[in-house]
């Protein structure tokens, strides 16, 4: 198979303030797993540097940080002399990925709720409520930006640079199958049920009810995709 024909314009004004700070390889990176994880491009389909650097109008260098990515993710395969293919990762290591990502998230949320300022709480509860709106208006891409921001809010309110550096790391393997689980029936509303339990948990200073709210949700997060998976 070869790629689409489908151009993408990388255009960091059209996309607000956070995505004028993304890079053009990372920007490649979401747009393409996107595509993956909807079906747009199925498992085999070619991924030529060349083509996709045509197709985007952007040097082969960005693509190639980009496939790299997508190889971390298990999107990817990366074949010697053969190029990249699309790629479905197996159930093992994805449950593996997600087992761990809940673990790291938990650990982030107990500590914040010992951690966390004032001010870090205000803003917690501030932006939750702000992604209250979002869900309730169905506006689906903000509120993926947004939960972003809500996790790494988190994570920086462990106040532990190692730990937020191990998260962040893990995230990013896993934020293409992240990101697709919004596209579940009825998830909005779900995933901010379940940040209302983080929130409330950590605002309370219960580091125990924090992370145990905290490993649900990415267990959910995990079951949300898989049903997602099953439907493209």
């Amino acid at each position: 198979m070869s790629v689409l024909p489908v151009r993408f314009p990388l255009d960091p004004s059209a996309a607000g303030a956070r995505r004028a700070r993304v890079t053009r390889a990372e920007e490649l990176r979401m747009h393409l797993a996107d595509e993956i994880t909807r079906g747009t491009l199925p498992p085999g389909t070619a991924l030529d540097e060349t083509a996709l650097a045509a197709r985007f109008g952007v040097s082969r260098t960005p693509v190639r940080e980009a496939l790299r990515e997508l190889v971390a993710s298990g999107l990817v395969d990366a074949r010697p002399h053969r190029g990249a293919v699309v790629a479905r990762p197996s159930v093992q290591r994805l449950q593996a990925m997600f087992e761990v990502m809940a673990e790291l998230e938990a650990l982030c949320a107990g500590l914040s709720a010992l951690n966390m300022t004032p001010q870090e709480r205000q803003k917690l509860e501030s932006l939750h409520a702000d992604m209250g709106e979002l869900m309730r208006l169905g506006d689906f891409a903000a509120y993926r930006e947004a939960n972003e921001q809500f996790h790494t809010s988190i994570y920086a309110g462990s106040h532990n640079d190692y730990l937020i550096e191990l998260t962040l790391g893990t995230r990013r393997r896993l934020s293409p199958f992240r990101r697709a689980q919004f596209r579940a029936l009825g998830r909005l509303a779900l995933s901010h049920a379940e940040h209302e339990r983080v929130t409330t948990a950590i605002a309370r200073g219960d580091r125990d009810g924090a992370a145990l709210a905290m490993r649900h949700h990415i267990a959910i997060v995990h079951d949300a995709y898989e049903q997602y998976a099953q439907t493209v």
